[in-house]
């Protein structure tokens, strides 16, 4: 175990930091239920934007990128599309000022401001919504759960602990452990503070994280000028055809087998499906987790737009300074730490990450980085956590137990809902195999399931809650069935290619759905229309709200919208690759990137930034 004193205590002071900030701020989360869930939608948009990047900033999905990236070189920039990364731009653009200006606690609360409260249809949407959340955020914490487990393990062996433990555990469950521990110091800061706590708790771990950033990509700038990268032609270059002509034959050659059971060799097959599930993913809005509650909680819908566009600043170019600083550093000396990521049969890439750090970083800094990653885990699970107990206590407990719940009550259910949905996590975190695994599914599988109706419910006015009834159902049940066919072997390949049947399917429950019953009632599609303003297929709403106020004027921004979104993917495509050219030392390709960038910023000014207050 390398762990040095000095990065002993800087692990222990921020955990004992975060105990104390959930201790400290349990009387004014307290309050009522808005504060606990939404910090009393007093948050500034930037601190609540820096935390949302701190959700994402996941110990687990950097774990996944750093292994994308020492294999896939520039071209690794294209694969978290799969989220995608760039629903972020739409959200900046248009989205997250339409979600705001409901004014809701969570995305089923949010539903009633489009189908009413009451109808089977009604209540039918609601439940499946919260079932899809609560699914959502227990594959989100089991996924962070097996990657916390992969990167502890080499830093604290547990021959060192073993001793100090009153009960013997299977070397198999060693990394289960762990992650069991840090999970329940997330769990007293979230569950006390609710979301004053993981704000607070996301910046000081921003902070962190952007000090042991900039450090890793320094020492890996110094050690490049000494050294040359052993490479395969056109890992440099981020652009592809239609194969992804990447050959690590010599060099690496687990490398080329991680390619192939990827299913990433027809790059340009990959990409095209991969951006067509993209855009309609980011059609639809944010799903139901940490990201949604985020915009709900700022305090106006122009705040909701800029918190959103804040995030890929803050986010994208401190976390790609770690990946590209860790991956020059595993090529490098990869023989250095070939021994700490060699599995059974083949090297496991995702081990790359902690290897590295454990090999290269000095004492202080190893420790910041430990903590800043720690954190980022714990920050993951905080957000989920609020998510679920959002749905819980609001969607649940009390829609249908008990409406008339006192405060006290509601914050003892928020407590219950909290730990039985932490437990629940770990639990499947148990049965997770890698962190590639659950990833795909949640994204390719359970999201793809979602699209469809949510889609709809944003452009169409005859979309009912009928009709997102069973647009959800019939996604989301072939999704689960997807899982379940994959973990037995009946099916293989990545589950994107899955996706356009999900798609289709849910597309057609969504519309058959839809004109099985009556339309949404007139009163309440028109307190829709005119709150929301949205644009699409609403031309029949439109003419009667018209009707009734002749000075009403619909939104026809779809245009100026789309091109801000365009030019939003590219600009944020250019904070992703600019680091890398940096620590690169790619001096040409850097120059043209920043130009660029300067060239975005300074339209989106004007077509962006200066419009904020319009529709």
């Amino acid at each position: 175990m390398k762990l040095e004193l000095i990065d002993i205590l800087i692990v222990i002071t921020y955990l004992l930091s975060m105990l104390v900030i959930g201790w400290t701020l349990r009387k004014r989360a307290r309050l009522n239920k808005e504060n606990y869930l939404l910090g009393g939608k007093s948050l500034p948009w930037y601190l609540l934007g820096l935390s949302n990047a701190g959700d994402m900033f996941d110990i687990s999905g950097t774990m996944w990128m750093v292994s994308l990236c020492f294999v896939y070189g520039m071209k690794s920039i294209w694969i978290p599309w799969l989220w995608p990364v760039f629903n972020q731009v739409f959200l900046m653009m248009y989205l997250s000022k339409w979600l705001r200006r409901s004014n809701a606690t969570s995305g089923a609360e949010w539903l009633a401001t489009r189908f009413g409260k009451k109808g089977p249809g009604v209540y039918a949407s609601h439940n499946i919504i919260v079932v899809f959340a609560l699914l959502s955020c227990l594959g989100f914490m089991a996924y962070g759960f097996v990657g916390l487990g992969k990167f502890v393990e080499i830093f604290v062996p547990w021959q060192y602990v073993a001793p100090y433990v009153p009960f013997s555990i299977s070397l198999k469950y060693v990394p289960h452990f762990y992650g069991a521990i840090f999970t329940l110091f997330a769990v007293f800061y979230s569950v006390l503070g609710g979301m004053y706590s993981i704000v607070l708790g996301d910046l000081i771990k921003y902070t962190i994280m952007t000090i042991a950033c900039i450090s890793i990509a320094a020492i890996a700038m110094i050690h490049l000028r000494e050294h040359r990268l052993n490479v395969p032609m056109g890992w440099t270059n981020p652009f592809f055809g239609w194969h992804l002509n990447l050959d690590w034959s010599g060099i690496v050659a687990d490398a080329n087998k991680k390619i192939q059971s990827d299913g990433y060799s027809l790059f340009g097959l990959f990409f095209m499906m991969m951006l067509f599930k993209g855009v309609f993913a980011s059609l639809s809005g944010p799903p139901p987790t940490y990201d949604m509650q985020k915009i709900l909680s700022t305090r106006s819908p122009e705040e909701a737009s800029k918190m959103s566009g804040f995030v890929s600043i803050v986010l994208l170019p401190v976390r790609y300074m770690m990946i590209i600083g860790l991956t020059v550093l595993g090529l490098l000396y990869f023989n250095q730490i070939h021994s700490q990521i060699q599995g059974a049969n083949e090297t496991d890439f995702e081990k790359i990450l902690p290897a590295t750090i454990n090999t290269f970083l000095p004492a202080g800094l190893m420790g910041l980085v430990l903590t800043g990653l720690i954190g980022a885990y714990m920050g993951t699970v905080s957000g989920t956590l609020n998510t679920a107990q959002a749905y819980i206590v609001n969607d649940i407990y009390l829609k249908y137990i008990n409406p008339n719940a006192s405060n006290k009550k509601i914050i003892s259910m928020n407590y219950i809902a909290g730990v039985s949905v932490v437990f629940t996590g770990i639990l499947l975190g148990c049965f997770i195999k890698d962190v590639n695994t659950v990833l795909q599914w949640i994204v390719s599988g359970l999201f793809g399931g979602y699209i469809a109706a949510n889609v709809l419910k944003w452009y169409w006015w005859r979309f009912n809650a009928n009709g997102f009834f069973w647009g959800m159902i019939a996604g989301v049940t072939p999704a689960i069935l997807l899982a379940v066919l994959k973990s037995i072997g009946v099916l293989k390949g990545l589950d994107l290619y899955y996706w356009s049947l999900i798609f289709v399917l849910s597309l057609a429950g969504s519309v058959l759905g839809s004109y099985a019953a009556p339309p949404t009632d007139e009163v309440i599609l028109k307190s829709f229309y005119k709150t929301v303003r949205p644009w699409g297929f609403w031309k029949p709403v439109h003419q009667k709200v018209v009707e009734e106020d002749a000075s009403f004027v619909g939104n026809k921004n779809f245009k100026i919208n789309m091109f801000n979104v365009v030019l939003g993917i590219i600009g944020q495509l250019c904070l992703t690759i600019l680091p890398m050219y940096v620590v690169l030392w790619m001096k040409m390709p850097l120059f043209i990137t920043i130009t660029i960038l300067l060239v975005i910023i300074l339209i989106l000014k004007k077509t962006w930034w200066n419009k904020l207050s319009e529709y």
